[in-house]
């Protein structure tokens, strides 16, 4: 609740395959925008996740972690792709593209499971992710830092 209204972030549960398109969609958009404090509120106070190895609890863990993420992981560009929808939960997979300090390009593979509470935020985030160096001229994702573009090419038009 903010200001006593309760807060909603649409589309809202149960999805359609429309829905559950438009809510990857979001969650694309608001990850390739690299903003820890934008993304955080796509999540419910205690949400809980699992990223590769790491748990954590709470929209203040979330943050920290994802202000790491993106000091770490430069030059981030990220396309995600609905697998699967079912009531109030996702299922998605994604690559994500960055280099390393040390100028190492990688190509990070993943598959997440969302669930989300009746406003439209995700309380549980569960994902495994595997990254594979690649060389500079191996990218695949060369669109300007944010958002992809609407022409740029999916995962599976790429044979991702």
């Amino acid at each position: 609740m903010t200001g006593g209204r309760t807060v909603t972030r649409p589309p809202l549960p149960p999805f359609s395959a429309a829905s559950a398109a438009d809510k990857v969609q979001a969650a694309e958009d608001g990850w390739n925008s690299r903003d820890p404090a934008k993304v955080a509120l796509a999540y419910t106070p205690g949400s809980i996740w699992r990223n590769r190895s790491e748990f954590l609890q709470g929209r203040e863990a979330i943050l920290a972690f994802l202000t790491r993420k993106w000091e770490k992981e430069n030059d981030y560009r990220l396309i995600k792709e609905l697998w699967a929808h079912d009531g109030n939960r996702i299922a998605v997979r994604f690559a994500y593209e960055w280099r390393d300090d040390a100028g190492q390009w990688f190509r990070s593979y993943g598959n997440e499971n969302w669930q989300f509470d009746a406003e439209g935020l995700m309380e549980r985030r569960i994902a495994s992710i595997n990254d594979l160096p690649i060389a500079e001229e191996d990218r695949l994702f060369r669109w300007p830092i944010g958002p992809r573009p609407a022409d740029h090419p999916g995962l599976s038009d790429l044979g991702l």
